[in-house]
């Protein structure tokens, strides 16, 4: 039985929902996506939520989200089917529904209680912003450096954020734990990994009560000597550098000047975005113009 509510789109129901992946197209279709802040114009070739939108909301990437609802997959991990849940805003019916069709247990559907925030929310006009920088390598940090967004240019430059599970989307982890990311930045890695563990260590004494922060450092006190020493050091002074340059497998050297804007005013005040941006009409600006016409049309990863 399916049911129309008023602005929610069609509910549907555990007695007969479709498949997986034709119940997460048909709520994705049926979505507004002026509710999130994108445009809803005549313009639009299918109606409610792009793939790519829906993939910057949930941090699921557009090709795992395609594999789910062109049937290529009919399970999905417990991360992704809470994240598809939670941007969707599923009612606890079909949530339920979600996972039983993935073969999951409802016990296992991830909900959070009513009223409290989502520690991975972020908030619509910021969410747009990364979005409509799309060219731009770009990042949205919470303050155990999390990644929770992400422009397609940085997916591109950096690592395909949305081949990584949630929990080895950080930039701790990213800088001492994955090669490949760490190979990009050549004999400027440790200058950028110390300023990484000084911004941990800034928010660690800034946050003492946080668990998952202090659970995230002693892991990697454990496992790398490195980080273990640089932690351990009585200062810990940030100097970000205002340029970085990255060694990119086929795009070449490319040099981005480093902002960094920290949200305030509304309740994610823990939230900070930063740009890495090539200065206009540089070989580097070209270098990554040609690397994100190499991707295409696809816009950016967003989890999985």
């Amino acid at each position: 039985m399916t049911e129309q509510s008023s602005g929610e789109g069609p509910r549907i129901t555990l007695n007969d929902a479709p498949c997986l992946g034709e119940f997460l197209r048909a709520k994705r279709t049926a979505a507004d996506p002026a509710r999130w802040g994108f445009e809803s114009d005549r313009h639009r070739r299918v109606p409610g939520l792009r793939r790519e939108e829906l993939a910057q909301l949930s941090q699921v990437s557009v090709a795992s989200i395609a594999r789910i609802e062109q049937g290529r997959t009919h399970r999905a991990s417990k991360d992704v089917l809470t994240a598809l849940a939670d941007a969707l805003e599923l009612s606890g019916e079909e949530r339920a529904y979600l996972f039983v069709a993935a073969g999951r247990s409802t016990d296992d559907d991830g909900r959070r209680s009513p009223g409290t925030l989502q520690d991975d929310a972020v908030p619509v006009a910021l969410a747009q912003l990364v979005h409509d920088l799309s060219d731009v390598p770009a990042l949205v940090l919470n303050r155990r450096l999390d990644i929770l967004l992400w422009s397609r240019a940085a997916a591109a430059l950096f690592v395909d954020f949305g081949l990584l599970t949630r929990r080895d989307r950080n930039l701790v982890r990213l800088a001492f734990c994955h090669e490949g990311y760490r190979a990009l930045f050549g004999h400027q890695w440790e200058s950028m990994a110390r300023n990484v563990v000084a911004a941990l260590r800034s928010q660690a004494d800034r946050c003492p009560d946080d668990t998952a922060l202090q659970a995230l450092v002693g892991e990697l006190v454990i496992h790398d000597s490195l980080f273990a020493a640089w932690w351990g050091a009585t200062t810990h002074p940030v100097s970000k550098p205002p340029r970085l340059t990255c060694h990119h497998p086929t795009a070449g050297e490319i040099t981005l000047e480093i902002h960094v804007l920290r949200s305030e005013g509304h309740q994610r005040a823990d939230l900070t975005l930063v740009t890495c941006a090539p200065r206009p009409n540089s070989p580097s600006q070209q270098a990554l113009r040609l690397l994100l016409e190499g991707i295409g049309d696809v816009d950016r990863a967003v989890a999985g």
